[in-house]
């Protein structure tokens, strides 16, 4: 089963009312669940090539930084321009890697200008090094993980400044 044919399969179980999807094929299993409430353990979708892009729940980092070192008053902070920023999933569980090897120079850096279609990390999965491409462009705001991390499923990778 090739990449394609996986981003196939993603797709289909995305529209559909399906929730779990397992095929075995030449002796490889895949596993493609949607996020749901599942027990403990439960192995969330693998080998989805993209990552997945939301509007962030809170406020940017920096926004939480500048409350944090605001002296208590009884006056509510502005609230951040939750609009100005994207947030770069992760697409699966797996090792989070900011460069194609150990000797090389990141993807991007903090402030970088990225285009859709840009590489901007590796996660490995089941020995597997998948490429991370954003579907925006934009500029690099904040790295979340640290390289050679631990990602979950949905875990935020990066934000990006539209």
């Amino acid at each position: 089963m090739d990449i394609q044919e996986i981003k196939q399969l993603i797709k289909i179980v995305e529209k559909s009312d399906i929730d779990e999807l397992e095929l075995e094929e030449e002796g490889r299993k895949i596993r493609i669940s949607k996020n749901s409430k599942s027990a403990a353990g439960a192995s969330p979708i693998n080998g989805m090539p993209n990552p997945v892009f939301y509007q962030p729940q809170m406020p940017p980092p920096a926004a939480i930084a500048s409350e944090a070192s605001a002296p208590s008053t009884p006056a509510a902070p502005a609230a951040p321009d939750v609009d100005k920023y994207l947030e770069v999933r992760s697409p699966m569980v797996g090792t989070f890697y900011r460069s194609p090897a150990p000797d090389a120079d990141p993807y991007v850096e903090v402030g970088d200008t990225v285009s859709a279609g840009d590489t901007v990390c590796i996660i490995e999965a089941m020995k597997l090094m998948n490429e991370i491409e954003t579907e925006v462009t934009g500029r690099i705001a904040k790295i979340m993980v640290e390289n050679a991390q631990p990602v979950e499923f949905n875990q935020v990778l990066f934000l990006i400044e539209k």
